[in-house]
């Protein structure tokens, strides 16, 4: 064994971090937006070890099927597609084609609504998540608000499947249904409505990442001429849904920022709209609070 300068011993480098490297450069040369991230991700996933622990696989233990792994996230399949995986939050979730993939800036939007169902005074809060698709936002305030009872919606038929495959023993009431009519037996009563919905504009289509546009399901992306047409609907749902002084949170694009508050207003019943920024200090979501009688 070769030594470095000072005594200490050169140890071989892994087969397969070499590999990862070679995949690095591969998939930063298709355009991937976190190309070393994923190449260690895929490697940790054909391996079966975390990726922190990827120089412990012995080059006798390289698995050619992490090349097979790399040309789909290089055709710009999702990550999450080739894994069967997302993590949001504390979770794992399960995903694949039909369901959205959970996003990371989404996480900040979640943390809000966890913050500000703490703060009320109810035993039990009640939360509904609309246009649910994973499950995510609903599973994140079921874990980190145990007193919580909460109800999640989903419109897909092929959505739906995931949201119940990931609410699978835990306390969530998973409802398969159309947002804007949702749950009228719960009007009036609920604490917080929460939703990321579909927000991305018709005329915004070829400038979507391929990941998201090629397989993320249409429903899910887009609403309208200007992204705001499901936003509107569950304005009107979340009125409904709410008791006075109830709270709605909605996720939307930052380039909409401004305008989603304008459509929770006061003339709609609606007090103390305001819009909130992402941890890149870009609007990412809008609040608002149900006018007192």
């Amino acid at each position: 064994m070769q030594s470095l300068p000072g005594g200490r011993p050169r140890y071989p480098r892994s087969l397969l971090l070499a590999e990862v490297a070679q995949a690095t450069q591969r998939l930063a040369d298709a355009g991937v937006p976190s190309p070393r991230f994923d190449a260690e991700e895929l490697a940790a996933f054909v391996h079966g070890v975390k990726r922190g622990e990827l120089h412990l696989v012995k080059d006798a233990d390289f698995d050619a099927r992490y090349w097979e792994a790399v040309a789909r996230r290089e055709a710009r399949e999702p990550l999450q597609h080739i894994t069967g995986r997302a993590f949001f939050r504390y979770l794992e979730l399960q995903v694949g084609p039909g369901v959205f993939v959970p996003r990371p800036e989404t996480e900040s939007v979640v943390g809000w609504a966890i913050d500000a169902v703490r703060a009320m005074d109810v035993v039990e809060p009640l939360v509904v998540d609309l246009c649910s698709g994973s499950g995510a936002i609903a599973l994140a305030i079921a874990q980190e608000v145990p007193r919580s009872r909460v109800h999640a919606v989903e419109l897909s038929d092929d959505a739906i499947g995931w949201t119940r495959k990931n609410a699978e023993g835990s306390r969530i009431t998973v409802h398969h249904g159309d947002a804007l009519a949702a749950l009228p037996e719960l009007d009036g009563q609920v604490d917080l409505v929460i939703s990321n919905p579909p927000y991305i504009p018709l005329t915004e289509w070829e400038y979507v990442a391929p990941e998201a546009r090629d397989h993320d399901p249409q429903m899910a992306l887009f609403s309208g001429e200007d992204g705001l047409d499901t936003i509107r609907g569950i304005e009107r749902t979340a009125h409904r849904l709410l008791r006075p002084g109830g709270l709605v949170v909605i996720e939307h694009a930052d380039t909409q920022g401004g305008q989603v508050p304008w459509i929770f207003n006061e003339e709609a019943g609606w007090a103390d709209a305001a819009d909130h920024p992402d941890l890149n200090n870009r609007p990412r979501f809008a609040t608002a609070r149900k006018a007192l009688p």
